[in-house]
């Protein structure tokens, strides 16, 4: 008999027994999609009350754009954006589960030990800061494991590969074994679609996504308004809701826990409706 999954958020349990949305909150001035880009003190807060008066549980915060060709953003200034930004989350929504979107430990410990952050969210694998596995395991958070092929900055150029799947199996299979070996057991996957990946990588990737159930753990998938959905529709980020939806629907019949998004309303109705089906079996 198989159990839903629940994550150990500072000793409060996150049940995973349905899909969960998780809301972007970009406090960046240059991420990929330009409505998601919020700066002034209003905006930030309009968008936080957003996500979760339309349904989001989760909220993932991040301050750094890892679109390809993004201006490096330096530690101090990261940190500053993200004290900003969680300050005036946490007075707005003071028991809301916050991920912050981060590959740099200092910075993933800084938003846990002032701001009580729940969970670490790297597109890195730990790969950008070696010493991130032993801070995760320190700080006693759950940990969002991605896959990128290289670094935000050539991950785009070039992405090759022999096997996608049989060497993004390897790439999680290693770093969930050093991450269990520290003791970090609240590990969620992200298959990073969009990272190293080309057009026909991503939707081999979405076709064969309910393979990583074989990691049985948790499953995140962030595509909302990505270039793997406008680039084949020949369409801009802004006109990209209806294939997000569609690759929304494709993901949580694949298996998806975590749906992170930049339109929350539209993917809580997907999971509804995704829900009845499921339901209805």
């Amino acid at each position: 008999m198989s159990f839903p999954y629940a994550l150990n958020c500072h000793g409060r349990l996150f049940s995973l027994d349905r899909p969960q949305v998780m809301g972007i909150l970009n406090l960046t001035p240059d991420s990929f999609y330009a409505d998601s880009r919020k700066q002034s003190e209003a905006e930030i807060i309009e968008r936080v009350q957003t996500i979760l008066t339309q349904g989001g549980t989760m909220i993932d915060v991040g301050a750094y754009s890892s679109r390809p060709g993004a201006d490096d953003v330096p530690p101090d200034e990261e940190m500053a954006r993200l004290r900003r930004g969680l300050s005036l989350l946490r007075r707005e929504a003071p028991d809301a589960v916050v991920s912050v979107d981060t590959f740099r430990a200092d910075v993933a410990r800084m938003c846990v030990e002032e701001y009580g952050v729940d969970i670490i969210n790297d597109i890195s694998g730990g790969e950008m800061d070696h010493r991130m596995f032993q801070t995760v395991a320190r700080l006693g958070v759950p940990y969002i494991l991605m896959h990128m092929q290289g670094t935000p900055s050539t991950m785009q150029q070039a992405p090759t590969y022999d096997n996608l799947l049989g060497e993004m199996a390897l790439y999680f299979s290693r770093r969930i074994d050093r991450l269990h070996a520290l003791g970090v057991n609240d590990i969620i996957l992200d298959p990073g679609f969009g990272f190293g990946k080309t057009l026909d990588h991503n939707y081999h990737l979405m076709a064969h996504l309910s393979d990583f159930a074989a990691f049985d753990l948790p499953l995140l998938v962030g595509v909302s308004r990505k270039s793997m959905i406008y680039r084949l529709l020949d369409l801009t980020p802004s006109e990209s809701l209806g294939g997000t939806t569609a690759l929304h629907m494709a993901a949580l019949l694949a298996g998806a826990h975590i749906l992170r998004v930049h339109d929350v309303a539209e993917a809580v109705q997907t999971v509804k409706i995704y829900q009845a089906i499921a339901q209805a079996r």
